[in-house]
């Protein structure tokens, strides 16, 4: 005999009721954490902070700095705490976190004698924050995905170099506007060719004249105006496309073709099937690439052992890297010491040379610290292969 469909009802409600009750009864108190308030003072922390700092011991240093930052926002040291929590949150690649550390420091800061370092911190976090590390090391291009970060931190870098046109990391922002211009219009190309690939003449001419316009010291700028004058062609505008291949001819002849025909692969330089299925690592051409008169555009020749190992080894002493600039600046890159076999395939841990100088990043060397910095001793065979943890020197 069944039941009521009404007392079926009531029998599978009260079983819901009671099963709930008993979950939030077998859930034990959550304990409020209170804050009991400062365990030491503001020196004490920012000795602390200090000597992890030297150490390289960051997350301890980002504890105390931030412990000043909470309890003594009006200290003696909270300011100098601020700038140190900038950097420290680059060293740990919380790049986030360093745009709105740096974005406080100028609010609460206007008139710091060290406020231009947090606005290019802020630029150089922003810029980072637009790449992924693999993409280092192949042919693939962030610019072929989101720009976002990069135009952020070009609007960042624009505003240091207008608020303090003579300072010194004005000049490599200067740089870095440099390269994002190029990222920019690698971007606006990917677009053109997408859109004459289905066969948008107009939306394609768009694009090469927006990059004509705006990027025009950029080495995607023959390309884009061998993509206006083919799009033209397309769209039955022979006296503009006429216009725009005689540009080509007296520019760059390599692009135009012996019959008058725009070479529009030749303009893409674009890699073999190969080359896309290996992302970059095998079936490269280079016999087809638009030399340009700035030597910073041209990409190295890599090679092949240097491409199979993600850029570790087989890298010869000319070949510069032809990737998003790292947070180091154009003086470092261009004294750094060149890198053993051995050293390479320990990631950095062995392999050095007495003779090598270790060349600490940008931001660590443009860090406005109040204390002068001390030479790092050097770190013995034991010492790198446990990562800093055994038979440190007695100057640390």
């Amino acid at each position: 005999m069944s039941l009521p469909r009404y007392k079926v009802t009531m029998l599978a409600l009260s079983l819901g009721i009671a099963s709930t009750f008993v979950g939030c009864s077998s859930n034990p108190a959550k304990k409020e954490v209170t804050d009991l308030g400062p365990k030491s003072s503001e020196q004490v922390y920012f000795d602390s902070a200090e000597k992890a700092l030297n150490k390289g011991q960051y997350t301890e240093a980002a504890k105390n700095l931030q412990a000043i930052d909470t309890y003594f926002p009006t200290g003696s040291h909270a300011e100098q705490a601020q700038l140190d929590l900038i950097y420290v949150k680059f060293q740990q690649k919380d790049y986030p976190g360093v745009v709105t550390a740096a974005e406080r420091f100028i609010r609460l800061n206007p008139e710091h004698p060290q406020l231009a370092y947090a606005y290019y911190a802020r630029g150089v976090a922003n810029m980072e924050q637009n790449y992924d590390g693999i993409i280092r090391y192949t042919s693939l291009k962030q610019s072929h995905r989101d720009v976002s970060y990069l135009k952020v931190a070009y609007q960042n870098f624009v505003d240091l170099i207008r608020r303090f046109p003579s300072s010194s990391y004005s000049v490599d922002a200067a740089l870095r506007m440099k390269y994002i211009n190029q990222e920019l219009a690698e971007h606006e190309m990917e677009a053109a060719r997408y859109n004459i690939e289905r066969s948008a003449w107009v939306a394609a001419a768009q694009r090469g004249q927006w990059v004509i316009e705006h990027y025009p010291q950029t080495p995607q700028t023959p390309e884009a105006l061998a993509t206006v004058a083919y799009s033209y062609g397309k769209l039955g505008d022979n006296a503009t496309a006429q216009q725009y291949t005689q540009i080509l001819k007296l520019n760059y002849p390599q692009l135009v073709k012996a019959n008058g025909n725009v070479n529009l692969a030749a303009a893409r330089n674009e890699g073999s099937f190969v080359n896309k299925l290996t992302l970059g690592i095998f079936g490269r051409s280079d016999e087809n690439a638009v030399q340009s008169n700035d030597a910073n555009s041209t990409e190295s020749q890599r090679s092949l052992t240097n491409r199979l190992s993600f850029g570790l080894l087989g890298k010869s002493g000319t070949d510069s890297e032809a990737s998003a600039p790292t947070p180091t600046a154009p003086q470092a890159e261009q004294t750094t010491p060149k890198r053993s076999l051995t050293n390479r395939l320990s990631f950095g841990l062995l392999g050095k040379s007495g003779d090598e100088a270790e060349t600490a990043p940008a931001a660590e060397q443009t860090t406005p610290k109040v204390e002068t910095d001390t030479a790092k001793p050097k770190r013995s065979w034991t010492n790198r292969l446990s990562l800093g943890l055994l038979d440190k020197s007695e100057q640390n």
